[in-house]
């Protein structure tokens, strides 16, 4: 593979990256304190959006298995036809309607076609690691370029929507210290009145970020079909047939080793789900550091960016099971965050965490081709089995990630949390801090002791490329 070929495909998917990272950090604040729903129809948009894009998954796997090959690929033609309805519900996701009634269905319905369509891309892009070489090497070189570079998009996305967005959540009001008598009144004064005009401040700074998310999307796909030549199945033989979907969902579900990767990781990308959808609200209502917000998140994914090269090193010369210990690490710093809520503390913290959450978007999309290759020896005369495989799993960490985020907006709903407020209840501020703190701690240790069970080790990788080459 060339470089060239290698970049191409990697910012391919970054603009994926940019819009869940802005969604990710954003979308709960947005829909509690600016499109002012209250949490429980929060967490009834953000849990049906991402069951909504599990769902697409296998259904996207289904069809595009069953795709004809055309000059442009198999794949390809997926993520082109796509890219520009997602453009088009990633901007009315984030716009402010002008009615008050149905904005619960209007975000509802606009949050499921962006996992729809981020869906029918994503499953076609994560699998085209397959056809681009048939070197364990390559592929890993290219998907440590793909991750380096989502995460990137991932800071940009944060970057963007944090730096356009900021001053709709900063209120003078609320950066005043209140009285040491603090009374009720202080608690229920709104930061910012209810703005049910489209065109409000508030409103306007959203759809800005919106519009240039999206444009980002459109330049990403030009660079993904210009640079990226996608190749037909490499081990096939003339002679191998088609996996039926059904049955390979079947075999795909038995198959140890994809089965203990994936139950491991969709705990740790939960974990990750429930940092990422909960940061913003903790340091505006939790740790006092509403000023600092976006500069955290950013220090978080500079972080993530830089050690994902460090990472990739690590693995191949430590091997990948061992490089996976590096995701606990943020375990203690954020316990230490919930109970110092300190600045400097904050940014070390931030730092931290964005080592851990490098590794652990890493990991698993190198891993997942070591399972695929595994499954090849296994069924050697089937071919088609990838999708198979990339579009289960993310059905499985969307889903888990879903309820994860609909169990965090219900719990704030549980204990009182009154969108627009300058200052939650002591409930509010302890449930925060459990869905910070000790949570992902619990999801993360037993997403590690699943994955010491994995049985794939480098020597057996060796052994699995060494026996495809004779297939071949």
């Amino acid at each position: 593979l060339s470089l060239c070929g290698k970049l191409c495909y990697a910012i391919g998917g970054a603009p994926n990256q940019v819009a869940g990272s802005a969604a990710a950090f954003f979308l709960q604040i947005y829909l509690l304190d600016i499109a002012h729903i209250t949490p429980f129809h929060a967490s009834l948009v953000l849990f049906i959006g991402k069951a909504s894009g599990a769902v697409t998954d296998p259904v996207a796997g289904f069809f595009i298995s069953k795709s004809r090959w055309t000059k442009i690929g198999r794949l390809m033609p997926w993520m082109l036809a796509c890219t520009p309805f997602t453009v088009v519900s990633y901007f009315f996701m984030w716009y402010l309607p002008p009615f008050v009634s149905g904005r619960v269905a209007w975000y509802l319905i606009f949050y499921c076609l962006f996992q729809a369509l981020t869906t029918l891309f994503q499953v076609p892009y994560s699998a085209l690691t397959m056809f681009l070489s048939t070197d364990q090497k390559e592929r890993d070189s290219a998907t440590a370029y793909r991750m380096t570079m989502e995460v990137l998009g991932t800071l940009i996305g944060a970057a963007l929507q944090g730096q356009i967005v900021a001053s709709a959540h900063v209120s003078h009001h609320c950066t005043v210290n209140p009285p040491v008598n603090t009374t009720d009144s202080w608690h229920a004064t709104p930061s910012f009145p209810d703005p049910s005009d489209p065109l409000s401040h508030q409103a306007k700074v959203y759809m800005i970020a919106a519009g240039v998310i999206g444009g980002v999307y459109l330049l990403g796909i030009v660079i993904l079909f210009l640079g990226v030549k996608e190749k037909d199945d490499p081990y096939a033989l003339n002679s191998d047939r088609a996996i039926p979907f059904c049955k390979g969902l079947g075999l795909t579900m038995k198959h140890g080793p994809y089965v203990k990767l994936t139950a491991s990781f969709l705990l740790i990308s939960t974990a990750v789900q429930l940092e990422q959808s909960n940061f913003v609200l903790f340091c505006t209502h939790a740790a006092d550091l509403r000023n600092h917000f976006q500069y955290l998140v950013v220090t978080i994914l500079v972080s993530a960016a830089v050690s994902i090269p460090i990472w990739q090193k690590f693995l191949q010369r430590f091997g990948k099971k061992c490089t996976a210990c590096g995701i606990s690490w943020m375990i203690p710093f954020a316990v230490m965050l919930v109970t110092i809520p300190n600045l400097i503390l904050a940014y070390f913290v931030a730092f931290v965490s964005g080592l851990s959450i490098a590794a652990s978007l890493l990991l698993p999309w190198s891993m997942l081709p070591d399972v695929v290759d595994n499954f090849r020896l296994q069924n050697p005369h089937r071919k088609g089995h990838e999708t198979i495989f990339y579009s289960s799993y993310v059905f499985f960490t969307k889903m888990s990630a879903g309820i994860g985020l609909g169990i965090s907006a219900a719990g704030l709903e549980f204990t009182g949390y009154k969108p627009g407020i300058c200052r939650q209840s002591d409930d509010v501020i302890l449930t925060l801090k459990i869905l910070i703190g000790a949570v992902p701690a619990i999801l993360i240790l037993v997403g590690l002791f699943i994955l010491l069970f994995y049985p794939i080790t480098e020597e057996s990788r060796k052994e699995t490329k060494l026996a495809l080459e004779v297939l071949r």
